[in-house]
C-alpha cells in the first residue's frame, strides 16, 4: 500500500537528512519507526506526504507515485493518506462531531462547503468514526473540554473521516500519560487490522514499539539501521540508535 524507494533529501545547506531510504507498509500492518532526535524520522513522514520534496527517490501510494505529481493532482492523491500529529489541534470551541466531520473537507470544493456545508451523510459517517474510537457519547461535547487522550482519539477519528488507505502518526503519544499512550497504540493497532489500513508510526517510546508494532524500523543519521519483525529486534540494536557518534 505504501512503498518508499531510494528516498533521499538534501537540504539547501548540503546536509543529507535522508539517504537512500526504502520501506514498505502493507494493509493491516502497524510499522513503528524508532530513532534519536535529528535522525530523520519526522523528515521521512514529511517527504511521504510531500510537505517536503525529496531530492531523489519515489513514494508510491498504491499504483501512484506521489513524487511525480504537483498541484491539484497531488492534493487529490494525498486524500488517501491521513496524518495524526503529536498535538490533536482540534477546534476547541466546536463540537467533537464537527471536528471529526472536518476530516471530509478535502473531498469537497471550498465553494460548496462555504455555501452549503458538508452533506448530512458526512455527519453520520463522523458519528460512525467516533464510535470506532470509543467516543460516540461525546459527539456534542465541546472539543476544548476533552482530556489529552480523548482529544487524540478524536484526531484519529478525524483522520478516518478522510477515508485514507494509509495512516501516518508522528509521535502521537508524546504528550500523553502512560495509560492514555497505551490506549492510543491499542487503537492504532486495532484500526490497522479492522480497517486494513497501512499504519506508519514514529515513536520515542521503545516499550510501546515492542508491544504493539508488527515491524520496527530503526533510523540513524537518515539511514535505515534495521527493518525487522518486532520479535527479531534486539535491545542492543535499539540502544545503538540513541548513542551519538561522539560517544
Amino acid at each position: 500500500m505504501l512503498r518508499v524507494c531510494a528516498l533521499s533529501l538534501r537540504y539547501p545547506n548540503g546536509k543529507l537528512a535522508l539517504i537512500d531510504f526504502a520501506l514498505e507498509v502493507e494493509p493491516g500492518e502497524l510499522v513503528v519507526v524508532l530513532g534519536g532526535n535529528g535522525s530523520g524520522k519526522s523528515t521521512l513522514l514529511r517527504c511521504i506526504t510531500r510537505t517536503l520534496k525529496p531530492s531523489a527517490g519515489e513514494v508510491w501510494l498504491g499504483a501512484t507515485n506521489l513524487c511525480t505529481l504537483e498541484g491539484e493532482k497531488l492534493r487529490r492523491a494525498r486524500l488517501e493518506l491521513a496524518m495524526v500529529w503529536q498535538q490533536a489541534s482540534l477546534i476547541r470551541r466546536s463540537s467533537v462531531l464537527s471536528n471529526v466531520a472536518s476530516g471530509a473537507l478535502g473531498r469537497y470544493s471550498t465553494f460548496r462547503t462555504v455555501c452549503r456545508g458538508l452533506p448530512a451523510a458526512e455527519l453520520d459517517t463522523a458519528r460512525h468514526h467516533l464510535a470506532d474510537v470509543g467516543l460516540a457519547a461525546l459527539a456534542e461535547q465541546r472539543a476544548g473540554t476533552l482530556s489529552g487522550g480523548q482529544a487524540q482519539r478524536v484526531a484519529i477519528a478525524r483522520a478516518l473521516a478522510q477515508h485514507p488507505r494509509v495512516l501516518l502518526a508522528d509521535e502521537p503519544v508524546a504528550s500523553l500519560d502512560p495509560e492514555a499512550s497505551e490506549e492510543i497504540m491499542r487503537l492504532l493497532q486495532r484500526l490497522a487490522r479492522s480497517e486494513q489500513l497501512a499504519v506508519l508510526c514514529v515513536l520515542h517510546q521503545i516499550e510501546l514499539a515492542y508491544t504493539y508494532a508488527d515491524r520496527v524500523v530503526g533510523i540513524r543519521d537518515g539511514r535505515i539501521a534495521f527493518n525487522l519483525p518486532r520479535s527479531e529486534v534486539s535491545r542492543d540494536a535499539v540502544r545503538r540508535l540513541y548513542i551519538s557518534e561522539a560517544a
